[in-house]
């Protein structure tokens, strides 16, 4: 199958390289000329035999409105638009319908894997109408792992993105799970080799996972973390997640408190410890300690 792919960064890079593994021919599009198989976007779409598929793989926002604007007026009427980035899922709704009026598919693909996708595959999670997810079948098969798990057409538009937001919210909540449980054997005197206990968790524990795998192979780099400042970005996808919860009355404790636990990593000094510190002296006499002068 051929199909055109834009954003050749570290995820869309690798899936360049798995799709054309699997035989399929990728025209490749970046903003980057050294990646960049086509000069221009153009160039890419008149490289492709109709019906088009153009796979979009760029920041969420912005830059892929801006995708998608330019490709309404490029592709024609039975092509299709995948968005494989982190978009939210009403953008996906904003951008069907916009592609709709000019008779072009949408399909919103939300995709795991990272930078061990090219060699273990990605888990995609599909929306969109069930004529142009079949269409894409070949391509879904040749990203996703090999068997019978990893993909799913998870619903209507927009429901691709909602469950990879979703997935991500879940792997926040578990991201800290361990990271909290590996602070307080650092912080003990009686365990004195947190990195093989966490290697001994790898088999026969019900909390074995590849997120622990990953620790255990950041802690074999490093073994107590200590070239690492205590900072954590967040993609916005954590945030989505608590304000979809809020919005639907689902209760989500754990994933809301490892959002907000990136939050306090960017404080050097935080203020709401500050409060905290001065009511426990305020009613318990606890000591306080003196912020450090500049």
């Amino acid at each position: 199958m051929q199909i055109g792919l834009v954003g050749l960064g570290k995820m869309g890079g690798n899936m360049r390289e798995r799709l054309r593994n699997a035989g399929h021919t990728v025209i490749g599009y970046d903003t980057n000329p050294e990646k960049s198989d086509v000069a221009t976007l153009a160039d890419l779409v008149n490289q492709l035999e109709a019906p088009r598929t153009v796979w979009v793989m760029v920041p969420a926002g912005d830059p892929t409105q801006h995708v998608i604007d330019r490709l309404a007026d490029l592709l024609k009427p039975y092509d299709t638009v995948v968005d494989g980035g982190n978009s939210r899922w009403t953008d996906d709704e904003k951008h069907a319908e916009e592609l709709s009026k000019r008779g072009i598919g949408f399909v919103d693909a939300g995709v795991s894997g990272g930078v061990w996708g090219l060699k273990n595959g990605y888990a995609l999670m599909v929306g969109g109408e069930k004529e142009y997810v079949d269409r894409l079948r070949p391509i879904f098969e040749a990203l996703k792992p090999e068997g019978p798990y990893g993909f799913v057409h998870a619903g209507r538009v927009g429901a691709g993105h909602f469950a990879k937001m979703v997935h991500n919210g879940i792997e926040y909540a578990m991201m800290q799970a361990y990271a909290e449980g590996w602070e307080l054997l650092e912080a003990v005197d009686s365990v004195d080799n947190v990195r093989e206990v966490f290697r001994s968790w790898q088999d026969g524990t019900v909390i074995r996972s590849w997120l622990l795998d990953l620790a255990v192979n950041a802690l074999d780099e490093d073994e107590h973390l200590e070239t690492l400042r205590g900072y954590a970005q967040d993609s916005g996808e954590g945030r989505w997640t608590v304000e979809a919860a809020i919005d639907n009355s689902v209760p989500l404790p754990a994933i809301t408190a490892s959002l907000f636990s990136r939050f306090a990593s960017r404080q050097d000094d935080s203020p709401q410890m500050k409060m905290i510190a001065a009511l426990r002296n305020q009613f318990g006499g606890h000591a306080v300690e003196s912020a450090k002068k500049a």
